[in-house]
C-alpha cells in the first residue's frame, strides 16, 4: 500500500514521552489512494498531535465498508518508493499480488503477514489477483530507529501466527510480543500489533506493557474499553502506564491492537519516506526522480514508465508536528 496524496504534507514527529493512562478518540479521514482513480482508505495514524504510537507510524484500513468515496475501481498501485519503514499488510479478504525490487512476488491472502523492510531503500507494486474477491484489511508502517535506516531491504511472509487467548477472546500476534506470546516477524524496536476476536456477551482482560503505548482500531462490532464505547471508525489511544485492559461486548467484536515504546526519535514523514530530516527525504526523492536503480532497482514485470511519479516537495522546511492529550475523550 501507499500514500499517493497528490499534495502530501511534510510531518515531523517528535521525540515521544509517555502521557500516562488516558483514553483519546481520534477519528478516521477518508483519504484517496491513487488519486484520479477514486480509490479512498480510511487512515487513522498519523494524526495531527499523535503522529506516532510507539514505532507505529501509519495505519489504513482498505476496503473499509464505511468508506462512501469510492469509484469501485481495484486499489491497484503501481511500482512506488519508501525508504525507513517497514510495510506490515494484513489482510481480511481477497488477495493481492506483491512484487518488490528484490525479487519477491507473491501472493497476499487472508491470515498472512506480509512484512516488508524497506530500509535504504526499496520499490514495489500491489495489484488486486483477477477473480478475487475484493481486498480488504489492515494497512500499517513501522518507523525504523535511526540506526537502522540504511539496512539492507528484505520481505518476509509469515503462514502461521502464535495466538494468545483467554474464555471468549482470542490475539493473533502479528508483530512483537503479547502476554508471552511471540510473533516470528522481524522487528526493530520493542512493539505489539494484534488482531483481536472477542465472543459476544464477554468480559474479558488482557495484560499490557506499562511501558508501552497503546492503541486500538476497532473493525467491527461494538465493546468498550477504558470506560469508551467503541465501534469501527475511530482509533483509540491507550496512552501509557496500562498493565491490563479489560474488554466487553454484547454483540462480539474484532479489533486492533498496537503498541510500543515511545519513539524516541524525530521522523520526517511525507510521502512513501519516513525519514530523519528534511535533507534524507528530499535526498530519496532526487534518487526516485531520477531513477537510480543502486537505490530503487527496477521491479521484475513492470516497464521503468509504470513507476509512480514522486510529486514535488513542499517550498517550505518542516514545521514540527506536536503530541499533544486531551483527557475528554475528543481529538483535537
Amino acid at each position: 500500500m501507499s500514500n499517493l496524496e497528490p499534495h502530501p504534507e511534510e510531518t515531523l514527529c517528535e521525540p515521544a514521552t509517555g502521557p500516562g493512562p488516558v483514553a483519546v478518540l481520534y477519528p478516521a479521514r477518508e483519504v484517496p489512494l491513487g488519486g484520479v482513480r477514486g480509490v479512498y482508505v480510511e487512515r487513522t495514524l498519523p494524526q495531527r498531535d499523535l503522529p506516532t504510537v510507539g514505532a507505529w507510524c501509519f495505519l489504513d484500513y482498505f476496503g473499509a465498508p464505511s468508506v462512501t468515496s469510492s469509484s469501485g475501481a481495484p486499489p491497484d498501485i503501481d511500482p512506488h518508493p519508501h525508504i525507513g519503514l517497514q510495510t506490515v499488510t494484513w489482510p481480511f479478504e481477497g488477495m493481492i499480488r506483491h512484487r518488490d525490487s528484490v525479487g519477491s512476488d507473491v501472493r497476499i491472502e487472508p491470515g498472512q503477514l506480509n512484512l516488508m523492510t524497506s530500509g535504504r531503500g526499496i520499490a514495489h507494486s500491489e495489484y488486486t489477483v483477477p477473480h478475487a474477491p475484493a481486498g480488504r484489511g489492515l494497512q500499517f508502517w513501522v518507523a525504523l530507529p535511526g540506526d537502522l535506516r540504511d539496512i539492507d531491504p528484505h520481505f518476509e511472509q509469515h503462514r502461521e501466527l502464535p495466538t494468545y487467548e483467554v474464555p471468549g477472546l482470542t490475539a493473533t500476534v502479528l508483530l512483537g510480543n503479547l502476554a508471552g506470546v511471540a510473533s516470528p516477524a522481524t522487528t526493530y524496536t520493542p512493539l505489539v500489533g494484534a488482531d483481536i476476536r472477542i465472543a459476544p456477551h464477554t468480559t474479558a482482560t488482557i495484560p499490557l506493557n506499562p511501558e508501552f503505548e497503546h492503541a486500538l482500531l476497532t473493525i467491527r462490532g461494538e465493546l468498550t474499553a477504558a470506560e469508551t464505547e467503541l465501534r469501527p471508525g475511530p482509533l483509540l489511544y491507550l496512552g501509557t502506564d496500562r498493565s491490563e485492559l479489560t474488554l466487553n461486548t454484547s454483540e462480539g467484536a474484532r479489533f486492533a491492537l498496537i503498541g510500543g515504546i515511545p519513539f524516541g526519535e524525530e521522523l520526517v514523514m511525507w510521502w512513501n519516506f519516513v525519514g530523519h530530516s528534511h535533507e534524507e527525504v528530499a535526498t530519496a526523492r532526487r534518487d526516485w526522480t531520477d531513477h537510480d536503480t543502486a537505490r530503487f532497482p527496477d521491479i521484475a514485470g513492470h516497464s521503468p514508465w509504470e513507476r509512480i511519479p514522486a510529486p514535488p516537495m513542499p517550498p517550505l522546511h518542516l514545521k514540527p508536528r506536536i503530541r499533544a492529550f486531551r483527557l475528554d475523550n475528543s481529538a483535537r
